[in-house]
């Protein structure tokens, strides 16, 4: 049974963050534990973020965080949006179809040509999140 979810997506704007956020609360309150990479980081403090020029050691435990997240999964959930499928986000769709675990992509209705190498990794694509959760029982099924 499909209980971890992996959120990825962009995290260049509050947008973006807010809209994933929406995607977690969503899948929450179905029963979901959800990993949010902007929101979910062990052993990080809000200072190490705030840096503009990261140190080493912070992005190696914001690597290892995402890759356990990745890794403990049974399902990413990744939201692609803007002119070209985010690189962060291109790379945890393949590590997931990689692992041989199911990726439904949300697009928010945006209507543009992507990636077919990485389009070809996803299980599901689906316009918005109010069908999310329906989409994840039709898919485990």
């Amino acid at each position: 049974m499909i209980k971890k979810v992996y959120i990825a997506g962009p995290l260049f704007n509050s947008h973006e963050k807010e809209y994933l956020e929406k995607i977690a609360q969503l899948l929450e309150d179905n029963g979901y534990v959800c990993f949010l990479p902007h929101r979910d980081q062990k052993g990080v403090s809000e200072d190490e973020l705030d840096q503009l020029n990261m140190a080493a050691a912070t992005k190696a435990k914001i690597f290892n965080n995402d890759l356990a997240a990745l890794e403990a999964s049974d399902l990413t959930v990744a939201l692609l949006t803007g002119q070209d499928i985010d690189s962060g986000t291109a790379a945890e769709i393949g590590f997931s179809y990689a692992k041989k675990k199911p990726v439904i992509a949300i697009t928010a209705s945006e209507r543009r040509f992507r990636n077919l190498f990485v389009e070809g990794m996803i299980s599901k694509t689906i316009d918005e999140i109010d069908t999310l959760v329906d989409t994840i029982k039709i898919l485990i099924k």
